[in-house]
């Protein structure tokens, strides 16, 4: 289960959105399917992720990565690019962060076929629940401009729905680890 909700974001004149929920798996299993680096799990099992790539590392924890997104709604919403620095980070209590938020970078101008949208300040946070080694508290943060033309309507009922089969579908890629 997911619990979605949202509200006017400082950053833009869109929404920031918050899902939280427990997943059935240990930290180190939710991280592994999330994490955000080339050649991770995270093109195969979620359905908002075509391709991620790495522009740059600037160091073991902080990249420039584009990640480009398949059409959405019944092809209302076109195939989209995002440009962000990442950050991964990991607390002593065994907490795992990945937070962006959109970057310009030269070797990545805008490619055809795609609409530029942009990330701002956005992340994902697996923390250990205490006492259960095999579960972790999930909390992601989007705040995300699609970019183009799309009247906000769309993007206000594309939004819940999609983090909410974000969940239900890192569940499935977490079951299939073991």
């Amino acid at each position: 289960e997911v619990a979605v909700s949202w509200r006017p974001s400082t950053e833009f004149a869109g929404n920031l959105y918050k899902g939280e929920g427990i997943l059935a798996a240990s930290p180190r299993d939710v991280w592994e399917c999330i994490k955000p680096v080339a050649g991770g799990l995270r093109t195969k099992w979620d359905q908002n992720v075509k391709d991620f790539e790495v522009i740059e590392a600037i160091s073991d924890t902080v990249s420039v990565c584009r990640t480009t997104t398949p059409s959405a709604c019944m092809r209302i919403i076109s195939p989209r690019e995002f440009v962000d620095v990442v950050v991964m980070k990991q607390y002593e209590d065994g907490t795992m962060l990945s937070a962006a938020t959109n970057v310009e970078h030269p070797l990545c101008p805008p490619q055809p076929n795609f609409v530029r949208g942009f990330n701002y300040p956005c992340g994902c946070f697996c923390i250990p629940v205490p006492g259960e080694p095999d579960r972790t508290e999930l909390l992601t943060f989007f705040q995300t401009d699609l970019g183009g033309y799309l009247p906000q309507t769309v993007v206000d009922s594309f939004f819940p729905s999609s983090i909410s089969g974000f969940y239900s579908n890192l569940t499935k890629a977490v079951k299939s680890l073991k």
